[in-house]
């Protein structure tokens, strides 16, 4: 089901900027909740493969700009989709949760749950968004595999602290 007909559709370029406001409302929120994030990680008993808190910044950015774009491919071949842009805005809300969970309430274990609901939520973002185009669908795959990762350091720091 489309929402907005070719006709009533913003201009291509104000459709982008308010996928990047959206990503970067959930960035935003994740920044604010992870205010002490570097001292909290650094203060964690973690695995040895765990990165240095200084990746987490540039990473995010990037992802946050792929994740805006793959939705913003989407709503240009075909507006605003349901079910794809309302699961495609759950992994938002999941992702925006998650940083407030774990650095903010210190619930390693809730946050775990809640980031595995989130990779299922990415997994199905990209399998509704195939069906619209292939490029926005592959374009959340390093958002995928980084968000897999995180689970491990999630689960790890869990079990370790």
């Amino acid at each position: 089901m489309t929402v907005h007909s070719s006709r009533t559709r913003p201009p291509a370029a104000l459709a982008l900027l308010g996928f990047l406001v959206a990503v970067a409302i959930v960035a935003v929120v994740g920044g604010l909740a992870s205010a002490s994030a570097a001292e909290q990680y650094a203060g964690f008993v973690q695995p040895s493969w765990a990165p240095p808190s200084w990746l987490f910044g540039p990473v995010w950015t990037v992802l946050y700009l792929l994740i805006a774009v793959s939705g913003w491919l989407v709503w240009r071949r075909s507006g605003l989709t349901a079910p794809a842009h309302v699961v495609y805005g759950v992994q938002l809300l999941l992702n925006m949760a998650w940083t407030p969970l774990f650095f903010g309430a210190g619930r390693f274990g809730l946050a775990f749950a809640e980031i595995v609901l989130l990779w299922l939520s990415i997994v199905a973002t990209m399998v509704l968004f195939a069906r619209h185009s292939r490029p926005a669908a592959w374009l959340l795959a390093p958002y995928l595999a980084w968000v897999t990762f995180a689970s491990a350091l999630n689960l790890a720091i869990w079990t370790l602290n």
